[in-house]
């Protein structure tokens, strides 16, 4: 599985969304689950999921697909 769709997947469970509704626009604004509590299995499934330790700073930004895009990049890891 490539990285974007292990991201997608990760979407896909937390957000009860569709792998093709997920993209550039996508963000807790956009999300109506993507609250709070979400937000922070968000960022434990991709620190799960991809082996990565995200900062504090890290995780408080990751409010939209493609700042986690960005942030995976950082790492180290295409999406």
């Amino acid at each position: 599985m490539e990285n974007k769709e292990k991201l997608q997947e990760i979407f896909v469970r937390l957000f009860h969304c569709k792998a093709e509704e997920i993209g550039e626009d996508t963000s807790m604004d956009t999300l109506e689950e993507w609250d709070s509590l979400n937000h922070l299995k968000l960022v434990l499934a991709i620190e799960d999921v991809f082996g990565v330790s995200l900062t504090e700073e890290e995780s408080v930004e990751v409010l939209s697909y493609p700042l986690i895009v960005e942030v995976l990049k950082d790492h180290g890891i295409e999406v």
